[in-house]
């Protein structure tokens, strides 16, 4: 087998999304004060870096090419949504509460099995998934032992109960 046909080493993740956006600091209030994102780093007023945890940085913003411009039209090519995993449900619902009392509206909220998921567009129209897994052990499978990821409505009241194992 060449090296070439050996798959991806299973310790590679996604490191960060760094995103074009019109308005600097409206993308930078919306991940910091909606989201909980720290500010890590600012490039003057053209790009900032936002990170969880300490890390570098999670998220990049950048209005090099894109000061005042539109979002991306429907029906074209680019990113589909970046998603961010929290390490439980009750952090999941704690994210969900902050999105309430920002009055963000949410695109969706699915269960598929696996994780449970909120959807949203940051200000630039960018899709944005906010997810947990769901232990692997509790994952569904087929009758063959295969991945069976499904799509049900996910109870967000239900979800909100669960932050105060928070």
């Amino acid at each position: 087998m060449s090296v070439h046909d050996e798959p991806i080493d299973p310790r590679v993740d996604v490191g960060h999304v760094h995103l074009k956006v019109s308005d600097l600091e409206r993308a930078v209030a919306f991940y910091t004060e909606v989201l909980g994102f720290e500010l890590t780093q600012r490039y003057g007023t053209q790009a900032a870096f936002l990170s969880a945890g300490g890390y570098h940085h999670h998220v990049g913003l950048n209005t090099w090419e894109s000061r005042g411009g539109p979002p991306p039209a429907p029906g074209t090519t680019g990113l589909f949504h970046v998603a961010f995993r929290y390490p439980d449900r009750a952090a999941l619902a704690v994210a969900l509460r902050r999105l309430l009392d920002h009055g963000v509206a949410l695109d969706g909220a699915s269960d598929h099995g696996v994780s449970e998921a909120l959807y949203l567009r940051d200000p630039d129209g960018n899709g944005i998934e906010l997810y947990w897994d769901r232990p692997r052990q509790d994952w569904p499978l087929d009758e063959s032992g295969g991945l069976q990821m499904v799509t049900r409505p996910l109870e967000l009241q239900e979800l909100l109960e669960s932050a105060s194992g928070a």
